[in-house]
């Protein structure tokens, strides 16, 4: 955990004189450390009960009518939800560990890293804690200023603590006792005539033994200092997190997430968190993190989902995924939704009460030409383009009963002949010409044959009918294409979902806007709630306005129309589930797992989410296997972000033990040369194993490799991992033992098992020399390969 730590073995401490304690004395400690940890428990079980009781009770707090008052009610009905939520969370594994801090020096709070009142003793935790008999702080929270010692501190640069002590712990909450303890002392003049005992963790090393589960577990306990200082980056601008397998790339950005609301809670708890991981498995393994740490305000995602309402787990071939990925389909779909708005090759002849009037080219060019000079969406120009042509019909419509009431030309000839004569006006001249106007539009608004044109000419789009239309059309393809090649895009069966889709209908979804629907009249409830709320909003960014100038505002995003479209009367909700059931939902902070799979169309439509551009992107290129995916983070990230990101990379290998990463490190060096493969934290004595069987044995050699691995498993897990991720029909029914997880090479991605077996290394290295290397690397014990003898 700590490598510049000199530590004790893990059932020992030291005593200031250097000499190891006697084993009643050490009973005593672990004792006394119980009994301070219980204590703990019984501060959280009374603010639990606190925070519960002053949450019913100002639910139940009557409020009259003001909107306002309803308001701040409900806000703060939700912070202390959000509190007892958080307390709930924190007790397993309340308090892991201790710092005793030189003589003299502050002790630090839970809020701002100093106190006044010096202490020799700090107590860290899943949460912060204070108790009331002196309001002093009994548990600082791990993402408290005052707790980076417990993470960063050295015998170099100790940071004012003599002792850093980890506890393990046992039981349940609230009876958690302590059954070891393991200390990093920290004051070289406490370490003479001791033994120094290893560099190595203790604690670290038994968390990356234990066996793997179904779910990943958070690391608050075993943070290290690359790692620790990731975390605590400021909130503002975007960093690139790269690392090797097994460097704690995923646990980093979480954890970071739960660092980030911690210290801006006000900021990103109303806006929330999204995060987007490879698959479903992923979101799966890795969702349960942020919960343990009390955290709620996130939303998981995956790039299959991007698109609002689809779920795409299928895979594209590899070029086309290439050409749906690359940022030039921006252009090719704006081109796709004009090419909608189309002319007419004929005249379109409508029949009306007293004259027929005719839609030509000239006549739609300019109803589209006003429409398009909006700047709406398409399905919002439509009214436009809808109500121009027909302004324009009628206009025609006027001139032609204009002509039929001229006088006949025997008529003309007659009154020419009579001389100058006085000009008479008509009677209610415009009275008639304003009834003749309106008789005709109505006439042309109840005229199916007027909706039939304006329909086909300009029709009302989603993007799932607008790209299914444009991948089955050979001829739409070559028009959005305009020198792009996208003919490839050309698929019959086009409404079946990819993956590569999801941002091309979101991106459509741009454009294109909401199908039309009623208007709202002003005086209806959803639109005052709306401007009432707006009110609030407005008036909590004046509270904002000494803050940083360039940091977003509710109203940078939000207006009353917004606001009235998203609210539903009677209807609420975390602020999660409102953000994922909306699609124009801006989010506070992005964090992209596996970020070297994605395309440039990806980050694209990821980045119009948060438009504040504070973003944590975690991966590894040498990992990249999909065809549009990232060969260098300038590559994706320049044409949005310039070169205004940051880089950090993660060197240690926590999950992959060495006698497995050796071999995988030859098969990096094979196909990316200039990468260097992380450095393994522990050897095993485990080396990983290789059968060579025949194609026709490889289900029964398969079955006996597994069986075997089960035997020696115990509580941990294993994955076959297999090209496409599937196996021969009932390879592996009926076995014994806890259930075998199969995957591809790409779903395995972000996850790790005590055991891995790998079919068939040649066909998965041809598909990509990557996916063998992610294949190798998702092991935290043993590796097993089963090789094919073709014929």
């Amino acid at each position: 955990m700590h490598s510049n730590a000199e530590s004790t073995d893990l059932q020992w401490q030291f005593n200031t004189d250097g000499g190891n304690v006697s084993r009643p004395l050490l009973e005593q400690e672990t004792d006394a450390e119980t009994g301070r940890i219980r204590r703990l428990h019984a501060l959280l079980a009374a603010e639990l009960d606190d925070a519960l009781a002053r949450a019913q009770g100002t639910l139940n707090t009557a409020t009259g009518e003001e909107l306002s008052a309803r308001w701040e009610r409900d806000v703060a009905v939700h912070r202390w939800w959000e509190r007892a939520n958080a307390l709930r969370a924190a007790r397993s594994g309340l308090c892991f560990g201790r710092l005793d801090h030189a003589r003299g020096a502050d002790r630090p709070s839970d809020t701002d890293g100093a106190g006044d009142a010096p202490a020799a003793t700090s107590y860290i935790g899943r949460i912060g804690l204070t108790d009331p008999s002196d309001g002093e702080s009994a548990l600082l929270d791990w993402r408290a200023p005052g707790a980076r010692p417990f993470y960063c501190a050295t015998p170099v640069t100790p940071l004012g603590v003599t002792r850093r002590r980890h506890f393990e712990i046992a039981g349940t909450a609230p009876d958690e006792r302590v059954v070891a303890f393991h200390d990093d002392v920290l004051d070289r003049s406490a370490l003479s005539g001791t033994d120094s005992g290893s560099a190595s963790d203790p604690a670290l090393l038994a968390a990356l033994k234990a066996p793997r589960g179904s779910t990943m577990r958070d690391i608050v306990t075993t943070i290290q200092a690359e790692q620790d200082a990731i975390i605590r980056l400021p909130l503002q601008g975007t960093v690139v997190i790269e690392g090797g397998p097994g460097t704690g790339k995923t646990a980093v950005a979480l954890h970071r997430v739960a660092y980030l609301l911690y210290t801006h809670r006000e900021q990103l708890a109303r806006r929330g968190v999204l995060v987007v991981g490879p698959s479903a498995g992923f979101v799966h393994y890795v969702g349960g993190v942020l919960p343990a740490l009390g955290e709620s305000a996130v939303v998981f995602t995956t790039p299959g989902r991007l698109a609002h309402g689809v779920v795409a787990t299928a895979v594209d071939p590899p070029e086309p995924a290439r050409v749906k990925g690359d940022l030039a389909m921006v252009d090719v779909l704006r081109r796709a939704v004009a090419d909608r708005q189309e002319l007419p090759d004929e005249p379109v002849a409508i029949a009306l009460d007293d004259v027929t009037v005719e839609i030509d080219r000239a006549t739609a060019e300019e109803a589209r030409s006003r429409a398009r000079a909006t700047g709406r969406p398409h399905n919002a120009a439509r009214a436009t383009f809808r109500d121009t042509l027909g302004a324009l019909l009628v206009d025609q419509g006027l001139e032609q009963l204009g002509h039929s009431l001229e006088d006949p030309p025997e008529i003309a000839e007659l009154l020419a002949g009579l001389g100058d004569l006085p000009e008479i006006e008509p009677a209610g001249a415009s009275e008639v010409t304003d009834e003749m106007r309106g008789s005709l539009r109505d006439n042309l608004r109840a005229e199916p044959a007027f909706h039939a044109a304006v329909a086909r000419l300009w029709p009302v789009l989603t993007p799932e009918q607008a790209l299914a239309d444009l991948f089955a059309s050979p001829e739409r393809l070559a028009t959005a294409g305009a020198g792009t090649d996208v003919a490839g895009l050309y698929r019959a069966d086009s409404r079946e979902w990819t993956v590569a889709d999801a941002p091309l209908l979101d991106e459509l979804a741009e454009l294109l806007g909401p199908p039309p629907s009623s208007s709202r009249s002003a005086d209806e409830p959803d639109d005052r709630y709306a401007t009432d709320v707006l009110a609030i909003l407005d008036s909590a960014d004046r509270d904002l306005a000494g803050e940083d100038p360039d940091e977003a505002r509710p109203t940078d995003f939000v207006t009353a129309d917004v606001l009235a479209g998203r609210h539903v009367a009677g209807l609420s909700g975390t602020v999660a589930e409102r953000a994922a059931a909306d699609r124009d939902w801006r989010y506070g902070h992005l964090v992209v797992d596996e970020a070297q799979e994605l395309s440039a169309m990806d980050w694209h439509v990821l980045l119009r989410r948060c438009p504040s551009r504070s973003i944590t992107a975690v991966g590894d290129l040498a990992q990249r296997s999909a065809p549009a995916g990232a060969d260098s983070w300038a590559q994706v990230l320049g044409p949005h972000l310039d070169t205004r990101w940051t880089h950090r990379t993660l060197t240690v290998n926590y999950r992959t033990p060495a006698e497995i990463m050796a071999p995988a490190a030859e098969v990096l060096a094979s196909f990316a040369p200039d990468h260097r493969p992380p450095e393994s934290v522990r050897e095993t004595g485990e080396h990983p194993w290789e059968r060579t069987v025949p194609t026709a044995d490889l289900t029964a050699a398969l079955r006996t490799a597994v069986e075997d691995e089960l035997a020696r498993l115990g509580d941990g897990t294993l994955a076959v991992i297999a090209p496409g991720g599937r196996l021969g029909d009932g390879a592996l029914d009926g076995l014994d033992g806890p259930p075998v997880q199969v995957h591809s090479p790409m779903s395995a991605k972000g996850l790790e098992f005590d055991t891995v077996v790998i079919v068939d290394p040649d066909r998965i290295r041809a598909g990509h020399p990557a996916d063998l290397y992610v294949s190798m690397t998702r092991a935290t014990q043993r590796l097993g390969t089963l090789r094919l003898r073709r014929p």
